[in-house]
């Protein structure tokens, strides 16, 4: 729950690329133009969960998981997970 909070107390500063945006669009399948929002809106999620681990934040909702670089608050990657 800790690192939860502290992720969502940086969610300002969470962003990425423009390679980030295609990665992360095409891993995910989707056709929506702002990909930081949905991002967002899903570590925002109440039932998201969010751990460290090494370098990165993870968080995994519904059925997709993150990947959030924890120095630079930067969304690395992100997939679908069964």
């Amino acid at each position: 729950m800790v690192d939860r909070r502290i992720l969502i107390n940086k969610i300002d500063e969470i962003h990425t690329t423009e390679l980030g945006k295609i990665r992360i669009r095409k891993n995910l399948k989707l056709n929506i133009e702002n990909i930081v929002e949905y991002c967002k809106n899903k570590i925002l999620n109440e039932n998201s969960i969010v751990y460290s681990c090494g370098k990165n934040w993870y968080c995994e909702v519904e059925n997709i998981k993150l990947t959030i670089n924890k120095n630079t608050f930067t969304i690395i990657t992100a997939h679908i997970i069964y």
